[in-house]
């Protein structure tokens, strides 16, 4: 870890549950939360936004449609790769959305949130909207924990030294090896990553409705690679799915991987309060407007972890709260630019490789 990281965790977290002073202004941060929460929920932050989200899904999908419109019309052309650029940037846009359905911030019914779900990740991209719903709150619930949070254990690098020592393939070593070079471009195989899972997930059985996701899932398979091979040929067909898988996996990553990667993680030894480990191992990004679109809200990654059902236009409203009630708890919370972000995440990656670098011999 960063010796900044380090000193957040031995200075300013040194109890999870900070004790108050004898005159009782200083408040546990275990009732920290209850105070912020009231005023949320006073504030209505907490509240449904249906008509952004009406917006947003009919946006989304009339992009969708106009990348298609343009796929047909454009035809046999080398131009189709473009194309493929800006599919990807649909393609993760309603992804977006589908994040936000199984946070419960569209709708709040069960019926709702899979028709959206199944709408969204099965029929549209192609892959097990409830694998995903699953593996993402776990995360949400052991947030770079090292053994549980599954954002960090299904990732070939290691955030901490600790985690190369143990059996694991040459393949592994050497990614580890030159983890920080090769973090980034590997997101390039997430979309395909994406869909091995969900394959997995549904012939074993493990999610909810495996002949429905399944069935959606090959709906959206056959049409997809008949439309692009039969427009395209073999060989520009296959340019144009590495592009769009690719640059989908790219953006996604780039968006995911700022949350949590090179912040401190946790281990089963750690004794943090919910707050204290929900605000110290996320990252927030600063921005604008435009950057709350691009990353879904997601660069306000300490409130979305607060308060994982609040809608997405919502956080920025909820930030300067959670600054307050924070600062008064004695919680710090991270935020950088986007490049910075990007910057802490490779110096982290080097810094555990190198002091990883005997166990990997």
């Amino acid at each position: 870890m960063t010796v900044n990281y380090e000193r957040l965790l031995a200075t300013e977290v040194p109890d999870p549950i900070a004790e108050a002073d004898r005159s009782g202004t200083v408040a546990p941060r275990e009732s920290a939360f209850p105070a912020l929460q009231k005023e949320v929920r006073a504030a209505g932050l907490l509240d449904l936004r249906r008509r952004h989200y009406t917006v947003k899904v009919t946006v989304n999908l009339l992009m969708l449609g106009a990348a298609w419109v343009a796929f047909f019309v454009i035809g046999r052309s080398w131009w189709q790769l473009v194309v493929a650029v800006f599919m990807a940037f649909c393609y993760v846009q309603i992804g977006l959305i589908g994040h936000d359905v199984g946070h419960h911030q569209v709708t709040r019914t069960r019926r709702g949130r899979e028709v959206l779900g199944y709408l969204h990740g099965n029929l549209l991209l192609g892959a097990s909207y409830e694998w995903w719903i699953n593996h993402h709150n776990r995360h949400h619930s052991n947030p770079n924990h090292i053994e549980r949070d599954t954002d960090i254990v299904r990732r070939k690098a290691i955030f901490t030294p600790e985690q190369a020592d143990q059996p694991m393939s040459s393949a592994r070593r050497f990614i580890i090896r030159h983890q920080e070079k090769v973090f980034f471009p590997m997101a390039i195989l997430e979309s395909l990553g994406l869909r091995v899972v969900s394959f997995r997930a549904i012939t074993a059985r493990t999610v909810r409705r495996p002949v429905l996701e399944g069935a959606l899932i090959i709906v959206h398979t056959v049409l997809y690679f008949t439309a692009v091979f039969t427009v395209l040929g073999f060989g520009m067909g296959l340019a144009f799915v590495a592009v769009h898988h690719g640059v989908t996996g790219l953006y996604g990553g780039m968006i995911f991987a700022p949350n949590h990667k090179g912040m401190p993680v946790r281990s089963d030894e750690e004794t943090l309060d919910w707050m204290t480990r929900q605000v110290v191992t996320a990252r927030n990004i600063r921005g604008g407007r435009i950057v709350d679109y691009l990353y879904g809200g997601l660069n306000y990654q300490v409130e979305h972890h607060l308060f994982p059902s609040m809608p997405q236009p919502n956080l920025r409203k909820v930030h300067p709260i959670v600054l307050r009630h924070c600062a008064a708890a004695g919680l710090p919370i991270h935020e950088t630019s986007i490049a910075g972000a990007y910057v802490e995440i490779v110096k982290h990656l080097r810094a555990v490789r190198v002091e990883a670098e005997p166990m990997l011999r």
